[in-house]
């Protein structure tokens, strides 16, 4: 007699997997990145236990079970052979594709021209551009693109990583991975041909991050300054590539290497070059511009995956810097703690920089769900004092910057454009998906580079989200902010780098 097919575990099983689908998706938790994390070991195992349902508990007929078993071992090898993980977006959704590709080649000779280094008006030397604040207040760029798009100047394959470019006269220098080579590679602005390069064996490779170096060059007075993944500091001349000097910051501090690699684009503060140590060092470490010697290390807190700006705040000069527990602003000569503001999130990194509101105002903001916290910064006779104005989850900024135009501030709250009003904390709009990728204030115009690679052009106004133009530039994940150079647009990703001329209104 023929037993009737045991279908109840696998009833369960599948109601339970719905269950908690719909628990991560509807309930509480705090972020779509907790949401994929716990989404993709619910699918894979609640599918392992329905293929152990089906061999073993079904009573199914033996042929069938068998022939289930090899079918399911064949397509699980083939996928393996066939696919892997190629990293993650921003809401660690994972990438993958296929095993092979086309193997990238780079040259091994400089052959471009040299071409100048004397700056100018158009210079965009470092991170998030001249006052390091992602915004630019020319050119006046053309608003439409269908009759008028960004005219490509030139094209080229780069080595791995999530650097940016820094301009200066016509050199564009950014960071990448080639091989097992951490490379600093200066560019002919104009050409795209590659000047000149500085290698260090100092390969950072991982999966979920995407390997290679984080940071951005800054370029001073004729000098490169950069940080590698693995915390090497170089001073380069902009001219020949040649090093000036070169120091591992990590070894330097007694600090551990981080997960996701030294991120810190060097910050130069009049003789000082100062770089956050990462989350497992202290805060922060200055070292001579001129000779390398380290100057002094600050804080209490570990660092973290943010970059350190310079502000006058409540009066004074100070760095900033958010840290993994806390924010801080430091003496820039000393480093000296000047105030401390506990902030401790529960989980995921801490990347975008404070945004100053006002001469006592500073805004922050992490992605993870944690959101946007309005500091007041209070002068003291013997010091400062810290207020909390609000806190709000209504921009939760993960890896793009802030910007301030007119009373309003913009951000990517999880991958979603936000106007928020500074005053309250209140979200005026939301609207636009544009992903985990960066963006540059041009004048009334936002210029986004989208996490898919399209560039795109919103006004910022608080009226209304008004998408002007589009143009798909990079194909794949891009996680690197642009650099304007006067009308010229440098975009990377982890693969190519493209130069365009953006039209100007006449």
């Amino acid at each position: 007699m023929t037993r009737p097919i045991r279908k109840w575990p696998a009833l369960v099983i599948l109601a339970v997997m719905v269950v908690l689908l719909a628990y991560f998706w509807l309930g509480p938790m705090r972020s779509v990145q907790h949401r994929w994390t716990a989404t993709f070991p619910t699918l894979f195992f609640g599918v392992l236990l329905l293929a152990v349902w089906l061999v073993l508990f079904s009573r199914l007929p033996g042929r069938f079970r068998w022939r289930a078993l090899l079918g399911i071992a064949a397509l699980a090898g083939a996928t393996c052979l066939l696919f892997e993980i190629q990293g993650v977006d921003g809401n660690l959704m994972p990438i993958v594709g296929f095993r092979w590709g086309a193997e990238r080649t780079f040259d091994s000779q400089p052959g471009g021209t040299a071409g100048s280094t004397r700056g100018g008006p158009n210079d965009y030397p470092q991170f998030y551009g001249p006052n390091r604040d992602a915004t630019l207040l020319g050119p006046r760029l053309a608003r439409d693109w269908d009759s008028n798009p960004p005219e490509e100047i030139w094209r080229r394959q780069v080595g791995e990583g999530w650097s940016a470019f820094a301009v200066v006269g016509d050199a564009a220098v950014t960071q990448e991975l080639r091989g097992d080579q951490e490379v600093v590679v200066r560019y002919d602005l104009a050409t795209g041909e590659q000047v000149w390069v500085h290698a260090d064996r100092a390969p950072f490779v991982t999966t979920v991050g995407g390997s290679g170096p984080r940071a951005t060059p800054s370029i001073v007075d004729g000098r490169v300054y950069t940080l590698g993944a693995t915390g090497v500091l170089n001073a380069l001349d902009l001219s020949s590539g040649a090093l000036l000097w070169s120091r591992k910051v990590l070894a330097d501090n007694g600090a551990g290497q981080p997960d996701w690699g030294m991120p810190s684009s060097p910050l130069i503060v009049g003789e000082l070059v100062v770089v956050n140590l990462g989350r497992l060092g202290t805060s922060l470490a200055a070292y001579d511009r001129a000779s390398g010697e380290l100057r002094w290390r600050a804080g209490v807190d570990p660092g973290s995956y943010s970059t350190p700006v310079v502000a006058t705040v409540a009066g004074r000069e100070q760095i900033l810097t958010v840290n993994q527990t806390s924010v801080a602003g430091h003496h820039p000569a000393t480093g000296e703690t000047l105030w401390r503001e506990e902030w401790i999130q529960p989980s995921g990194e801490k990347v975008t920089p404070p945004l100053q509101i006002a001469d006592d105002l500073l805004l922050v903001s992490a992605g993870y769900g944690v959101g946007s916290r309005l500091l007041r910064i209070v002068a003291l006779d013997d010091g400062f004092a810290v207020e909390e104005v609000w806190a709000s989850p209504r921009l939760k900024s993960k890896f793009a910057p802030m910007v301030l135009r007119e009373g309003v501030v913009y951000g990517l709250d999880d991958g979603v454009l936000v106007a928020l009003d500074p005053a309250t904390g209140e979200r005026i709009w939301k609207r636009g998906r544009y992903g985990h990728g960066q963006f540059i204030l041009v004048d009334d115009l936002l210029l986004i580079q989208g996490e898919n690679g399209d560039l795109v052009l919103v006004e910022a106004t608080p009226e209304e989200h008004n998408e002007l133009g589009r143009h798909p530039a990079l194909a794949g994940k891009t996680w690197n902010p642009p650099a304007l150079s006067g009308t010229l647009l440098l975009v990377r990703n982890n693969r190519e780098a493209v130069c365009y001329r953006l039209p100007v209104e006449r």
